[in-house]
């Protein structure tokens, strides 16, 4: 149960905003922060209302039940309007419960999904290309925008790394379960026999990060420079314009070579750097505060296999939640991705209810 004075706390929190922005009064720069929670209280001060109200209810349908004098048929109304009361409640505090967790600032932000050809040879880096074009279409549908930070083909034509920017609203908070192993079970185009090989790829989603969400000491990077090469490993820049920026402390390195410019590509090193920094101290806090727990729904673990891509059944099955869709087109071209994601986070926040 949650607490009367929590609840009440909300509602007037509401009214008080309401009262501020009405009154004309409000600074500028407070308007659109306040205009905001004002926005977020707005979606849960219905069902925190009806819970504060619930007990007055139920009180005033006991009367009728108690009543000696009710008439069966008004009994019966009162005992069905009992149930959906304490089944409204349940809805209600699930709500609220749900409203009242913690949030994720890094939810809201845009996301570098990082994408690489695993175990499967050549088979594998074509489903690695298979899994971008899904994250393409998807982006498209949903109109966000995705930069392509660096991208490497293997010699069948599908890719050994690819990392992408993609930018938009609540674009980590989609995208962040992405992150682990999957895998692809299908009849290969150079398999004469029909056998169906086995093939993973591995996609990792971390958060855009500002310069704002993490200070890198200069004094802590190392930064060398080289010469791009290319397939067979020929010099593609007459120039030492690819960079490998190292972070000392940590020994995450990063290395840049798509542009021409050395400048271009340590700041699209840079870029990778920070947010795999970012990642790893919102992993290291994140483990601080869920010692006595394993969650299910993982956001960082990439060894772990978390889906499934059956061709020849035509399904796609997410291990994490026991999910399978036997609309495995659909699911690549975008269409039911919605409908993992959403069940993914469903699972999440009951077990984040749980705690």
């Amino acid at each position: 149960m949650i607490p009367h004075k929590t609840i009440e706390d909300l509602i007037d929190k509401h009214s008080l905003l309401e009262k501020d922005l009405s009154s004309n009064k409000i600074d500028k720069k407070l308007f659109a922060e306040k205009s905001k929670e004002y926005s977020n209280l707005n979606e849960i001060i219905k069902n925190a209302k009806k819970y504060i109200s619930y007990e007055k209810n139920i009180l005033e349908i006991k009367k009728i039940l108690e009543d000696k004098s009710s008439d069966e048929e008004l009994i019966k109304m009162a005992e069905t309007e009992l149930n959906n009361l304490k089944l409204e409640h349940e809805n209600n505090e699930k709500k609220l419960r749900l409203f009242l967790l913690p949030k994720d600032d890094a939810d809201k932000k845009n996301a570098i999904i990082e994408i690489r050809a695993g175990t499967g040879g050549l088979e594998a880096s074509l489903f690695a290309s298979d899994l971008f074009k899904m994250y393409e279409k998807i982006s498209h549908k949903k109109r966000w925008i995705v930069e392509l930070i660096s991208i490497s083909k293997s010699e069948a034509g599908g890719l050994k790394e690819v990392i992408a920017l993609i930018k938009g609203n609540n674009i980590y908070s989609t995208l962040k379960y992405e992150s682990g192993v999957h895998r692809v079970q299908r009849v290969p185009d150079t398999e004469t026999q029909g056998r169906v090989h086995t093939s993973a790829a591995t996609v990792a989603v971390l958060p855009e990060a500002e310069e704002v969400d993490l200070k890198i000491n200069e004094s802590d990077l190392r930064v060398d420079v080289f010469r791009a090469g290319g397939p067979g490993g020929q010099s593609v820049n007459t120039t030492d314009s690819a960079v490998r920026i190292t972070h000392i402390p940590t020994g995450i390195s990063v290395s840049q070579q798509d542009e021409k410019s050395q400048h271009k590509n340590k700041s699209k090193g840079m870029k990778i750097l920070r947010s795999r920094l970012y990642e790893l101290e919102r992993s290291r806090i994140d483990k601080e505060r869920s010692k006595d727990r394993k969650s299910k729904i993982g956001t960082g673990d990439r060894s772990e296999r978390i889906r499934t891509y059956n061709f020849p059944q035509g399904r796609v099955t997410d291990h994490r939640i026991n999910l399978t869709l036997h609309k495995l087109e659909e699911f690549l071209d975008g269409e039911i991705f919605d409908e993992m994601i959403e069940a993914l986070t469903l699972q999440a926040q009951e077990e984040s209810l749980n705690i």
